[in-house]
């Protein structure tokens, strides 16, 4: 697989899906074919899936294989089939969410979280990621001023504290892999970070 793997990560509010069409035009420049995507989703029944974790009240185990099995088809009918082509994918969250969410912020079960992401992706894995990190009460302010909330936007202050540590605790663990932006800069600011690592990274 010839392509690149670009994933965007952070809290609801952080602000990351305000760059995604900064970064499409960003390789269509240089002359790339770029796929935008999103998680849990992406494919048809990827969006169903979506449609019922974003709303429906459920244990923690079947969030998590719901979770996995929207990844699984969004890896196999789209990252996958797209890296071979040599295209650069973009998805907004991939299995960094689930650890950040789910272990983080549900304090799930690490460990089973590693072999389920092995055992969908294991071939199949980011190149570079965009940590956006923001202040918890920003984020907060930001949903409260844009949208309904979904149920994981809906939870407790604590939650969100979890899920905020467990990311950056994945920043620093694969720090070659992870970038990490202070989402409260400017758009401009941040867009002109984001085009120094791009073009650093990778001389397309």
């Amino acid at each position: 697989m010839s392509g690149l793997f670009i994933t965007l990560e952070g809290v609801d509010g952080a602000g990351k899906s305000s760059h995604t069409e900064w970064l499409i035009n960003y390789f269509q420049q240089k002359n790339k074919e770029v796929l935008l995507t999103r998680e849990p989703g992406g494919t048809e029944l990827g969006e169903q899936l979506r449609n019922i974790l974003l709303n429906e009240s459920m244990s923690q185990t079947t969030e998590v294989l719901l979770m996995f099995a929207a990844r699984q088809e969004s890896v196999d009918n789209i990252i996958k089939p797209a890296l071979i082509e040599n295209k650069v994918v973009i998805s907004d969250r991939f299995t960094d969410s689930t650890f950040a969410y789910q272990g983080g912020g549900r304090a799930y079960d690490i460990y089973r979280l590693q072999q389920l992401a092995t055992w969908v992706h294991a071939d199949v894995n980011p190149h570079l990621t965009f940590l956006f990190d923001v202040p918890l009460e920003v984020a907060r302010q930001r949903l409260s001023a844009t949208r309904t909330m979904d149920r994981f936007e809906k939870e407790e202050e604590t939650f969100f504290m979890n899920v905020r540590k467990m990311y950056l605790q994945l920043a620093q663990q694969q720090a070659e892999r992870f970038v990490i932006i202070d989402a409260t800069q400017s758009i401009e600011t941040i867009r002109h970070y984001l085009k120094t690592v791009l073009d650093k990274r990778f001389a397309l």
